[in-house]
């Protein structure tokens, strides 16, 4: 499947090569003996795959007021109880992929493809306005995971369109090693597993999926996490839902927000 932009393939891998990688290359070129960047050293907690709204970007409510725009594009009207009802489902769901959202409310695929672009787009002009920010603390978290030698790969329930626009807007475009929408991992997104078991496909950054480090804001992914087999599934509570819907649907940990990450995983296994 693919997302309203009609491309399959747009994973977005870090440009430049962790320092590891880069001095093995070198190594290898000057010997003759590879033709080929090895991966980086594996081990414990070597991949960590964050969420992005609630996570490490704050989005002040931006689903919510995209939802809204969508929902009266397809006639369904502020203030009247279908508009009430579907707005809850939408705060319930927070963190599936936002297709699936709106194949549950409108049910054709036509509708719902019409409801998810109106939304794309309504989302996009208010990423465009300036009213998305990192959550405090994330991007220093997210280098400092690099620095340590983790891969770090960001998702999210977006389609790749306004994961785009919220990387830009934050000029986020180089710091992780890569991102992934469930486009990328064959059009579903949580709470089934996929895009975690893709990020530990494609950056070989794992040797077992028990590896993998899931943070998230939502239940969806704690469950999409857990489903995924990862070893640590950490819940933040800088976003959708709180501590006791994290820990009912898997979360290991349960941290005040993702800046706590690194110290979690500076200890002892």
């Amino acid at each position: 499947m693919t997302d309203t932009t009609g491309r399959t393939d747009m994973t977005h891998p870090h440009p430049n090569p962790h320092p590891n990688t880069a001095r093995a290359t070198q190594r290898a070129q000057a010997t003759g003996t590879a033709t080929a960047p090895p991966a980086r050293p594996a081990g414990p907690r070597t991949l960590v795959v964050l969420d992005m709204a609630g996570t490490t970007v704050a989005d002040g409510g931006l689903v919510e007021r995209a939802f809204e725009r969508a929902a009266e594009h397809l006639g369904v009207r502020p203030g009247t109880p279908d508009h009430a009802e579907k707005l809850r489902y939408v705060r319930d769901t927070m963190g599936e992929s936002k297709i699936s959202v709106f194949r549950h409310l409108f049910g054709s695929e036509e509708l719902a493809h019409r409801a998810n672009s109106a939304f794309e787009t309504a989302y996009a002009d208010l990423v465009d306005g300036g009213l998305v920010t990192p959550l405090p603390g994330a991007r220093e978290t997210i280098e400092r995971l690099r620095a340590d030698g983790r891969t770090v790969v960001l998702t999210t329930g977006f389609a790749r369109v306004t994961q785009d626009a919220i990387l830009d807007a934050l000029g986020w475009r180089d710091l992780a090693d890569l991102t992934l929408c469930p486009a990328d991992a064959g059009g579903r997104g949580r709470p089934h597993p996929d895009m975690v078991l893709a990020a530990f496909l494609r950056t070989g950054a794992a040797v077992d999926v028990r590896d993998v480090v899931v943070a998230g804001d939502t239940a969806f992914d704690m469950l999409s996490g857990r489903r995924a087999g990862a070893g640590l599934v950490a819940g933040v509570l800088t976003g959708a839902h709180d501590r006791a819907a994290l820990l009912d649907h898997g979360a290991t940990h349960v941290l005040d927000s993702v800046a706590g990450l690194p110290a979690l995983l500076a200890e002892p296994v």
